[in-house]
């Protein structure tokens, strides 16, 4: 196994950002997250193909959904933690929590509110342009976000003014709970595309290798003047919406075979494997990254949490 081999790197993500989310499934069930957690088990390999094309100055504007963006975006894996775990040592001192993540020197930042990332992200591409930079903006959002008006907005704008936005659609086909046959006009979202002067790219968003050469070829193209990009990477959401959803919308054989035939790790494991990886090899990068990741949840647990005193701290800008 070479450890330099672009698909070993993708796996070795993917296994990390399972990981990470593990850790902040066994940080809740321990009472250290409050509020709700929204996990990307089984849309792994989205993040990690992501990972492979971002640059330092580009941005990603994520969702509610967003611990493996914020990685591949290379947010610090600690300050984010620290930040899901409300501890001073967080991205903003714990006081952003899980859904509301922002690190300004890598440009990524989040929202809960459906569809919102996808503005902001079109003002980070106007601003790229303005300033005469190569940058692209990435702009997240779920096939539910697709329905809304924000996101007609937003590409009505990019696609007039030639912006360099991908908008990354993760149709993982639930809008919470609403199935996405049952409210799109079309099959797709990504078929919508010309209608805002926009490239349409449709992908499988569990094939790891798939999604990398697909987000590639779309950041190649808003990178070069070529125009807006909207990449719809299909997957699946293994958990409910949120952790304590009672998920009672799908059978627990739906979700059965979610979890078997759908899972970007196992599925990247027996590719791995038919191409001559070892399965030893496989094994020990899994037991490294588990060991790396529990290691990490320890150091955060030390962390101090934010003095009651400062809670009305950083609400306002401070004038210079």
């Amino acid at each position: 196994m070479r450890p330099n081999d672009p698909r070993i790197l993708r796996h070795r993500r993917m296994l990390e950002m399972r990981a990470f989310d593990e850790a902040c499934l066994e940080a809740l069930r321990r009472g250290e997250i409050h509020g709700e957690l929204h996990t990307g088990i089984n849309q792994e390999a989205i993040g990690a193909a992501m990972a492979e094309s971002l640059r330092p100055g580009d941005a990603v504007v994520s969702t509610h959904r967003n611990h493996f963006h914020a990685l591949a975006k290379g947010v610090p894996a600690r300050a984010l933690l620290a930040e899901i775990l409300e501890r001073e040592t967080g991205l903003c001192r714990g006081r952003g929590g899980h859904m509301h993540p922002f690190h300004p020197p890598t440009n990524f930042s989040a929202t809960g509110i459906v569809g919102a990332s996808l503005p902001v992200a079109l003002g980070y591409a106007q601003a790229f342009r303005l300033r005469g930079e190569d940058h692209v903006a990435v702009g997240v959002t779920g096939d539910g976000g697709s329905h809304t008006g924000a996101f007609h907005e937003t590409l009505v704008i990019a696609g007039a003014r030639r912006l360099p936005l991908v908008v990354l659609v993760e149709n993982n086909a639930l809008a919470i709970s609403v199935g996405f046959g049952d409210v799109s006009p079309t099959a797709t979202v990504a078929e919508r595309a010309g209608a805002w002067g926009a490239r349409g790219m449709l992908v499988d968003g569990t094939d790891v290798d798939a999604t990398a050469e697909a987000f590639a070829a779309a950041m190649e193209q808003a990178r070069g003047g070529g125009g807006p990009v909207l990449l719809e990477a299909t997957c699946t959401r293994a958990r409910g919406h949120f952790e304590g959803d009672p998920d009672t919308y799908r059978t627990r054989e739906e979700k059965r075979r979610l979890r078997e035939e759908r899972d970007p790790i196992a599925l990247h494991r027996a590719r791995l494997l038919a191409e001559g990886v070892g399965a030893d090899a496989l094994d020990r990068m899994a037991a490294e990254v588990r060991a790396e990741t529990a290691r990490l949840l320890e150091a955060v647990r030390a962390d101090p949490l934010p003095d009651p005193a400062g809670a009305a701290l950083y609400l306002w800008a401070e004038e210079a």
